[in-house]
């Protein structure tokens, strides 16, 4: 499903091209992108007229969640408004992010076939493609002028200029929140009928666990349910073992004492692996733990095999979720009833949050199409915008939602027969920006929200949490912070799986730290930290 690539026109020079498109993008963006289209507002109005821009075709490369489709064409009303509002024929590809995203990604930047946009999910930032020399030069497409929504509501520029790599501007964060959602969720109900509590400690845990493998908490007189499960993808063991916060360690950076602390290399990982090795060999986790692809092992949970995991996001096992994991383990199991939970008092489940991955763009499409690189750039500060927003996570105007000043009431039916029956496709297509409506200074009011939700989100919010870092920390000039990261991840899984303890991982992390430089990355990091006024 690719759009042939359209002939360029031809120009005295690229940077001619540039300016001229440069000129028309940010006279565009600063204007307010009120008047949405017929599409947009679900009405049959005429959009007003604009200067007509030459139709461009634009490929990009986006995360979707496993379950979720792109409706037809006719049926996708944020396709639509894209393309008449910008006038371009967009192909959008989307898979899961994980290591065949990446496997894609890479096979088409080596094939001379990269899109025109996409989305990092390296674990590096984009480093490794900054030092192949495959991105391109954003500065001047990526601005406060022609990217107004995006710096005013999501990215200011200081930080914008702090998550730059190698002296350029090459990569753009994409928005993120700074809300956080991170904890493990137990099934209430199992706890119930076995006369246990939520568990408070990691020891009434552990117990949990053991009667979840071996006390038959669904009542079925088989054997075939387990405590814990999380999805390694066959790389690494993933950072959801409640094992490292047992140790110490905070997801998923953290400063200690003034020193800083990378939770998937620091010293403590070797009790870590000891004792994830204890809990694997008793037989209390999904022996499908390690080959699991996000979403199985929650798939796994809703299908009542197990009956903890973690979560990250507020609406993870709401009721007014219909992709949630309470929503869809109460399909099976209707007295299902996930509770969110720490084991660790007052230790906190995760620092502050910090710019994640980033959208970027090839060199080649910036150098010999730029106009495809500035048009990228509007929609993308389109979705960054409270039209883009509402159209992308709560649909059509008066068929999906009312808007009364800065009041959205969903209507639920309408969301379900458009949206969450054909594929839960705006879940693709919010991609770009995180379900943090406040930014807008809106108030959303959802009638299905039941009072077990808002019981969930106050538990959320008293989970502690440590402070952000306080600055983006960017790996030193040429180290390759992707081929260090496999390294770690091949290293623990053979602490797992051969060595079956953690007692070789003084030996593995010091091969990280001198073969392969881990030593200058954390005193780069060090000084990155003390430079930014964090620590004396």
């Amino acid at each position: 499903m690719r759009a042939k690539p359209m002939t360029h026109l031809k120009v005295l020079t690229t940077a001619a091209m540039v300016a001229t498109v440069l000129s028309a993008c940010g006279a565009d963006s600063d204007k307010p992108s009120s008047q949405a289209s017929p599409a947009a507002t679900g009405s049959g109005a005429t959009a007003s007229a604009q200067p007509q821009k030459e139709k461009l075709n634009l490929k990009w490369f986006i995360e979707g969640p496993a379950n979720a489709k792109l409706p037809s064409d006719q049926e996708d009303f944020v396709k639509k408004t894209i393309e008449e509002k910008f006038n371009v024929k967009l192909t959008v590809d989307y898979m899961v992010l994980g290591q065949d995203y990446i496997n894609k990604i890479n096979a088409q930047l080596t094939a001379n076939d990269a899109p025109d946009m996409w989305r990092d999910a390296n674990g590096d930032g984009g480093q490794k493609y900054a030092l192949d020399g495959i991105l391109a030069d954003i500065s001047k497409f990526v601005t406060p002028q022609t990217m107004p929504n995006y710096f005013k509501y999501w990215v200011d520029e200081k930080t914008f200029a702090g998550y730059q790599v190698q002296g350029k501007t090459l990569r753009a964060p994409i928005p993120y929140s700074k809300e956080l959602y991170r904890a493990w969720y137990i099934r209430k109900d199992w706890l119930d009928k076995l006369n246990l509590q939520v568990p408070k400690t990691y020891e009434e845990y552990l117990n949990v666990l053991r009667a979840f493998t071996n006390n038959d908490p669904d009542g079925n007189g088989k054997k075939d349910t387990y405590g814990f499960t999380t999805a390694a993808g066959g790389d690494g063991i993933g950072l959801d073992w409640p094992e490292y916060w047992k140790n110490g360690l905070i997801y998923a950076t953290f400063l200690e004492n003034g020193k800083f602390i990378d939770m998937q290399t620091d010293s403590r990982v070797e009790q870590v692996l000891n004792d994830i090795s204890k809990v694997v060999a008793e037989g209390v986790v999904d022996p499908d733990w390690f080959l699991n692809k996000a979403p199985q092992h929650t798939d796994k949970a809703a299908q009542g095999k197990v009956g903890v995991v973690l979560g990250a996001t507020k609406d993870f096992a709401f009721d007014s979720n219909p992709q949630s994991l309470q929503t869809k383990t109460k399909a099976l199991f209707p007295n299902a009833n996930w509770v969110p939970f720490t084991p660790f008092g007052s230790h906190p489940i995760q620092s502050g949050i910090a710019p994640g991955s980033p959208f970027l763009f090839p060199k080649s499409v910036a150098e010999k199409n730029p106009e495809k690189v500035a048009r990228s750039v509007e929609i993308l500060d389109w979705l960054s915008s409270e039209e883009g927003y509402l159209l992308t996570h709560y649909g059509q105007e008066n068929k999906h939602y009312t808007k009364n000043g800065k009041t959205i009431t969903l209507k639920p039916e309408a969301i379900t027969a458009d949206i969450t029956n054909k594929g839960d496709w705006l879940t693709i297509w919010d991609f770009f920006t995180p379900a943090t409506p406040n930014v807008f200074g809106l108030t959303v009011i959802d009638p299905t929200q039941t009072e077990r939700d808002r019981q969930i989100e106050k538990t959320l919010a008293s989970i502690p949490s440590a402070p952000y870092l306080g600055t983006s920390l960017i790996a030193p000039t040429g180290f390759d912070l992707a081929t260090f990261r496999k390294r770690q991840r091949e290293l623990q899984a053979k602490a797992i799986f051969e060595d079956k303890s953690g007692k070789n991982w003084p030996a593995y992390r010091e091969e990280l730290m001198t073969k392969y430089n881990g030593t200058k990355l954390f005193e780069a990091y060090a000084e990155q930290i003390k430079a930014a006024g964090l620590v004396k």
